[in-house]
């Protein structure tokens, strides 16, 4: 009984699609590249880190500089420099003061008759005992407040100088961000561009795979196949079998 033997093929619109499809996918398995397809260069979209900006270098060197606006001798450069006249002319003006006073002590000792005893004595000593104690409190006073002047000073400047540089660093960073930015997006850019072949390929097969089985017509062919030759040993017994049938006939076998 003879044997048929079905075959389903996919339809001829789309047939020619997957053979080259697949073919497509031999080459590139096998190494062999498309036209224009240089091979994969990983060198051309490996990660690279932005560099830092100028606003961010220019904070750094003026962040080291800030040390002399923290330590003990920091206020010195904001002292005033007409400090030092402010003191002379007000201690100047303390002795004038204080010579008048001294003047009218004297002139009331007179008045009293006590100039020149030993009560007059006393009290003129004494009182140029407080005019010293007075004049050095004052001048204390006044340095103090030059002091704490160009220390208040010192301090504004040394936030004033940390705000601006905080304020360069965050735009540094932005800036550095940025850049970041731009050179992730241009690796991304060049990895799809060496990857073009294989990304273009999978599409393909995407939209081929969705193609469902009946989708299309297809073709069955069908055949039967030839019948096996015979073997020696049939061939020898048929032979034999045709000799004895014709010998029998011709009475060469009685």
């Amino acid at each position: 009984m003879a044997e048929t033997t079905t075959i389903t093929r996919p339809a001829p619109i789309i047939e020619g699609s997957l053979t080259a499809f697949l073919k497509s996918i031999d080459k590139l398995g096998a190494g062999a590249v498309p036209t224009g397809f240089a091979g994969i260069d990983p060198s051309k979209y490996a990660p690279k880190i932005a560099a830092e900006s100028q606003l961010q270098q220019d904070a750094r060197t003026a962040a080291g500089g800030l040390g002399s606006l923290t330590g003990p001798q920091a206020y010195q450069q904001f002292m005033s420099p007409y400090q030092q006249e402010v003191i002379d002319t007000t201690l100047s003006e303390f002795d004038r003061q204080q010579t008048i006073a001294n003047t009218a002590l004297r002139d009331r000792a007179i008045q009293a008759g006590a100039y020149g005893g030993g009560r007059e004595g006393v009290m003129a000593a004494e009182s140029a005992r407080g005019s010293q104690m007075n004049r050095a409190n004052l001048q204390a006073n006044l340095l103090a407040q030059g002091f704490q002047q160009a220390q208040a000073a010192a301090a504004q400047d040394l936030a004033a100088r940390q705000g601006l540089g905080q304020y360069q660093q965050s735009l540094g960073q932005a800036g550095q961000a940025q850049q970041q930015a731009i050179l992730d997006a241009a690796a991304a850019a060049e990895r799809e561009q060496q990857f073009q072949p294989f990304t273009q390929l999978g599409l393909i097969g995407q939209q081929l795979a969705q193609i469902q089985p009946g989708a299309f017509p297809t073709q069955t062919v069908g055949y039967a196949p030839p019948a096996a030759p015979a073997s020696p040993l049939a061939t020898a017994l048929g032979v034999g079998t045709g000799v004895a049938s014709i010998g029998s006939k011709l009475g060469l076998f009685g």
